[in-house]
C-alpha cells in the first residue's frame, strides 16, 4: 500500500471515529434534555400542589355535607366513615396541607406586606378549624350519635367547617396562591415545589397525595355518594 494510501485510511478511520464519539455524545445529550423534559413535566408547582390539596378538602366538605344531611333527617350514619374524614382533615389538611402556609406562604407575604390582612384572616380560621375537627373526632362515635343533643352537636361542628372553609379556599385559591410567585423568586418558588413534594412523600409515602385520595374515596363509596353521575341533574 502506498504511504499516501495508508495515510488517507488512518485520517478516515480518525475522522470516522471522531464522527462515532460525537453521535455519541449528542445521543446522550438529547437522552438527557428528554429526561430533564419529562422530569420538569412531572413537577408540580407549589400553587398547583396546594390547589390540588384544596380537592381533597372540598371531597371531605361534600361528605360532612351527606353526614349533615343524614342526621337532619334522623337517618342512620355509620361513625367510621366520618371518624375517617374528620383524621384525614387533620392528618392531612391541618397538620400537613395549612402547616406548609404558615410556614413557607404566610411568612413570605407578610415579609412583602402584601395580602397581610388575608392572611391574618386565614390564620385565624386555620385555628377556628382545628377546635372545630376536636369536636368533630370527639363526637363521631356510636354512643355520640344515639345521642340526640350530642348528634346536634356533632351537625353543628361540621356546618360551620363548611360554611368556613368553602370561602376560605376558594380566596386562597384565586386570590393568595395566584400571586405567590410575585412575593418570591423563580428559584426559591421551584424549590418550594420539589420541598413540598419531599415533606408530602415523607408523611405518607411516595404518591402520598393519592393515597390520600383513595381513602376519601372509600369513604364516599361507604356514603353512597362516589358515583359523580348522580349529581347530574335530570333536566
Amino acid at each position: 500500500m502506498k504511504p499516501e494510501s495508508q495515510s488517507s485510511r488512518r485520517q478516515f478511520i480518525k475522522a470516522g471515529g471522531i464522527f462515532i464519539a460525537a453521535s455519541g455524545v449528542t445521543a446522550a445529550i438529547n437522552t438527557f434534555g428528554k429526561e430533564e423534559e419529562e422530569k420538569k413535566a412531572k413537577e408540580v408547582s407549589p400553587p398547583e400542589d396546594l390547589m390540588r390539596e384544596h380537592g381533597v378538602l372540598k371531597r371531605i366538605l361534600l361528605i360532612y355535607g351527606e353526614a349533615i344531611r343524614r342526621i337532619e333527617a334522623n337517618q342512620e350514619l355509620p361513625p367510621e366513615p366520618l371518624g375517617e374524614s374528620a383524621k384525614i382533615i387533620r392528618q392531612f389538611v391541618e397538620d400537613y396541607h395549612e402547616k406548609l402556609e404558615e410556614d413557607f406562604l404566610f411568612p413570605r407575604f407578610k415579609k412583602a406586606n402584601k395580602l397581610v390582612d388575608l392572611v391574618d384572616v386565614l390564620l385565624q380560621q386555620h385555628r377556628a378549624g382545628r377546635r372545630l375537627t376536636d369536636m368533630t373526632m370527639r363526637l363521631a362515635t356510636s354512643q355520640a350519635l344515639k345521642n340526640p343533643n350530642d348528634r346536634r352537636r356533632l351537625a353543628d361542628s361540621m356546618r360551620q367547617f363548611v360554611r368556613m372553609y368553602s370561602p376560605h379556599e376558594a380566596r386562597e385559591d384565586t386570590v393568595l396562591f395566584p400571586a405567590f410567585r410575585g412575593v418570591v423568586s423563580s428559584h426559591e418558588f421551584d424549590s418550594l415545589g420539589e420541598d413540598f413534594e419531599k415533606k408530602e412523600d415523607e408523611l405518607f409515602g411516595e404518591d402520598g397525595f393519592f393515597k390520600v385520595v383513595d381513602r376519601v374515596a372509600d369513604i364516599e363509596k361507604k356514603l353512597g355518594i362516589y358515583d359523580l353521575a348522580q349529581f347530574t341533574p335530570k333536566t
